[in-house]
C-alpha cells in the first residue's frame, strides 16, 4: 500500500506524483492519492497546469483522481473583459491604463469530486463542478458541470454515456469508498475495482 505522503508512489518512475505533496498555493486543494502524470517534471503542476489561480476562486480536487499529461485547469483570473468593444486587458499594463481596470466576473470555485479520470490534454474551464466517478475524454474542453459517473468528450464536452444506471450511481455515492481508511480500501480492492454492487455494499456495511 503506497503512503499518501509519498511524492513518487512508483519507485522506478519520476513521471507520476501524488499531487497533494507539491501544492503550495492555498487556492489549490487536493485530496489523498490523486496523482498527476507528466512526461516532464510533474512537480511543476501548480505553475504549468493551473492557469491564473491568483485570487479568491479555488481549485478543489478530491481523492483518487487520475490526471493525465497536459491537463489544464483555467481559473477565473484568466478571463478577459467582455462587456466593452475590446477584450484587450489594458489594465494589466498599469500606468494610465490601470484606471480602466474592469470588474471581471468571477465564476466561482472549480470543484472536482473523487475518482475522476482526466484524459490527456483536457481543459477544464472556470467554475465547473465535475462529480464523483466521471471520466473526461482526451482533448475535451469542459465548459459546464459534469454529473457523477458520466463520460464526457469533445469541444465543448458533452455526455457520451453514463457508466452505470441511476440506481447504481446512487448506491455508489452513498457507499463513497474513497472515504474509507487505507486498510479497508486495501482489504476490499477486488470489490472496488469489480462491478458487483451487492459485494461492494456488503464491504461497506461490514468491518471486513
Amino acid at each position: 500500500m503506497p503512503l499518501p505522503h509519498a511524492l513518487y508512489p512508483l519507485s522506478s518512475c519520476r513521471e507520476v506524483i501524488f499531487l497533494k505533496n507539491v501544492i503550495t498555493n492555498p487556492n489549490i486543494v487536493v485530496g489523498d492519492y490523486t496523482y498527476f502524470h507528466d512526461l516532464d517534471h510533474p512537480e511543476r503542476f501548480e505553475r504549468r497546469n493551473v492557469i491564473f489561480a491568483l485570487r479568491d476562486c479555488k481549485l478543489i480536487i478530491g481523492k483518487f483522481c487520475q490526471i493525465a499529461h497536459g491537463v489544464k485547469f483555467l481559473m477565473s483570473d484568466a478571463n478577459h473583459p467582455l462587456d466593452g468593444f475590446s477584450t484587450f486587458p489594458f489594465f494589466i499594463f498599469g500606468q494610465e491604463w490601470a484606471q480602466y481596470t474592469p470588474n471581471l466576473r468571477q465564476k466561482g470555485d472549480t470543484v472536482i469530486g473523487n475518482d475522476v479520470w482526466f484524459g490527456r490534454e483536457s481543459v477544464i474551464l472556470p467554475g465547473v463542478t465535475i462529480a464523483d466517478g466521471a471520466i473526461i475524454g482526451a482533448c475535451s474542453v469542459v465548459t459546464k458541470d459534469v454529473p457523477p459517473y458520466a463520460v464526457v468528450a469533445g469541444n465543448p464536452a458533452k455526455i457520451v454515456k453514463k457508466r452505470f444506471d441511476a440506481t447504481i450511481v446512487k448506491e455508489l455515492l452513498e457507499i463513497g469508498w474513497w472515504h474509507w481508511d487505507e486498510e479497508k480500501i486495501t482489504r476490499n480492492l477486488s470489490a472496488i475495482v469489480g462491478n458487483d454492487i451487492k459485494t461492494l455494499k456488503k464491504c461497506s456495511k461490514k468491518n471486513i
